[in-house]
């Protein structure tokens, strides 16, 4: 990868580092995933900086920005914007919505019912919206940042499948340590450190980083280690689903971006294994569980299979 590149990614890393303690490996995870031009779920108890890391990343990029706040009284509208009259002119004229943005913080994405959901599924998969049988393209990059609260029911709307599907990663923040605790304590004494960030990418860069991932190099033997951990997820006895080929597809993306964010222009077999978990835990439905309400034994299950499959020398 060339040097440029390189600053780049180191760049906007450290940038998100200043306000996003302690939670590297989460903000590399979310960096990869939008240099896959991908989408990430976020995934924890309120006040662990969900928001917090989509607010720092669309910060460091000088890019439309648009946060919605998901309620149970949101309409489809409301996000992908319509067509209103215009009494003057007799016609009726498109209005944009808010998922016309670069980076778009999808908050509480579970308190909607999935009518509203389901507005951003044509969105994220084709980088469009389709309104009374025309079709509107979104800005490039395009990326969702989804919250949701996994331990939460009341008022709540789990995830189809469907829409699960359409995240590269579905990742759990966690709390942080005592040290990086304490500083947090000691940067918001003032204010909102987030608010104090400077943009260290464009949209153009963002894109151009987004088209050197498609030319990292993937060995035939890294494809292969990555269909035979895909494969175990289908044969394995606990599970009623395995990972669909959309499922691999993203792992390969996501492999290659891994690998730039890492300076190389080649996968390697830990770059695979350190995403699959991320990556694959929400693409499978296991027997006699319920999808979205056991997300640490579906960690647990891809992180055995990983482990079972050897690795290619």
């Amino acid at each position: 990868m060339s040097t440029e590149l390189q600053n780049l990614v180191a760049e906007l890393e450290s940038n998100i580092a200043r306000v996003v303690l302690g939670k590297s490996e989460v903000v590399r995870l979310c960096i990869v995933s939008l240099l896959s031009n991908d989408h990430v779920l976020l995934e924890d108890v309120p006040g662990v900086g969900k928001t917090l890391i989509g607010k720092a990343l669309a910060k460091s990029i000088s890019a439309s920005f648009a946060r919605i706040q998901f309620t149970a009284d949101l309409l489809p509208s409301d996000i992908t914007g319509g067509n209103v009259y215009n009494p003057q002119t007799g016609q009726f004229v498109y209005t944009p919505g808010p998922i016309f943005g670069n980076i778009i913080l999808a908050d509480e994405i579970n308190r909607t019912p999935p009518r509203t959901q389901s507005a951003l599924l044509e969105a994220m998969s084709d980088r469009q919206v389709t309104i009374d049988g025309q079709t509107y393209t979104l800005p490039e990059p395009f990326m969702v940042i989804a919250t949701q609260n996994p331990f939460e029911f009341e008022g709540t709307y789990p995830l189809p499948e469907s829409q699960l599907d359409r995240f590269l990663m579905r990742i759990a923040v966690g709390y942080p340590d005592r040290e990086d605790e304490l500083q947090v304590l000691s940067s918001h004494r003032v204010g909102e450190p987030v608010d104090t960030l400077d943009h260290v990418l464009d949209a153009g860069q963002v894109v151009s980083l987004q088209q050197s991932v498609r030319r990292v190099t993937m060995d035939e033997s890294i494809n292969a280690y990555l269909l035979d951990i895909v494969d175990a997820t289908r044969q394995c006895e606990e599970l009623r689903v395995g990972v669909s080929t959309r499922g691999a597809l993203c792992l390969y993306r996501a492999s290659q971006a891994l690998a730039l964010v890492e300076n190389r222009d080649y996968v390697i077999p830990d770059d695979v294994k350190r995403l699959a978990v991320p990556v694959l835990s929400h693409r499978v439905i296991a027997k006699g569980y319920l999808q979205g309400t056991h997300r640490p034994a579906m960690e647990a299950l891809i992180t055995r299979l990983v482990e079972e499959t050897p690795v290619p020398r």
